[in-house]
């Protein structure tokens, strides 16, 4: 285990080998309503991250409103065995009441003071009736394309496809999630 967060601490250090920043910045939307927000989201495509490397499929995230603001995170994905993994973590949003920036981390809560394990999970883009979201970070590392339901419209997801390119992201690392 310490061999474990002893690597965690210095890939977090020296950084997870982020790309190249597009030359626009990245920022969210305008404004999110968080308790609308809450509820099952499933992944649709993402840019493939180390912490999900034992995935294949039925990945989703359900979010749920706690006392004070915070959001209780409940991602989970099926394995190749079978057998389901999942990860609980906590939401916090910074700024407003409607921000679409939030820290989120999934390390113990003892480890809560350290900055370093919160990262950062900003709602770029939105369907008007919270039926699709994109989530990234300023840097444009990680990126994910999520929907209420386990698939979404060819038409629908080319056009977020389109939205991506304008907005900087790489298309060639995104890879489509398995249902």
């Amino acid at each position: 285990m310490r061999h474990i967060l002893m690597k965690l601490f210095w890939l977090m250090v020296f950084g997870l080998g982020a790309p190249a920043q597009a030359s626009t910045p990245l920022t969210p939307i305008a404004s999110l309503d968080v308790p609308r927000y809450m509820g099952t989201w499933y992944e649709i495509a993402k840019y493939p991250a180390w912490f999900q490397r034992k995935c294949v499929g039925s990945t989703s995230a359900q979010y749920s409103l706690l006392e004070g603001g915070r959001v209780q995170v409940l991602n989970r994905c099926k394995m190749a065995n079978g057998e389901w993994n999942e990860a609980l973590g906590l939401a916090r949003q910074i700024g407003s009441a409607t921000s679409a920036q939030l820290k989120v981390r999934f390390a113990p809560e003892w480890l809560s003071f350290i900055p370093m394990v919160w990262g950062d999970y900003w709602v770029i883009a939105l369907d008007p009736q919270y039926q699709w979201s994109i989530v990234s970070e300023p840097s444009r590392q990680y990126l994910w394309i999520l929907s209420r339901t386990p698939t979404l419209p060819r038409a629908t997801y080319e056009q977020l496809l389109q939205q991506l390119g304008t907005m900087g992201f790489d298309l060639n690392r995104i890879e489509a999630s398995a249902p």
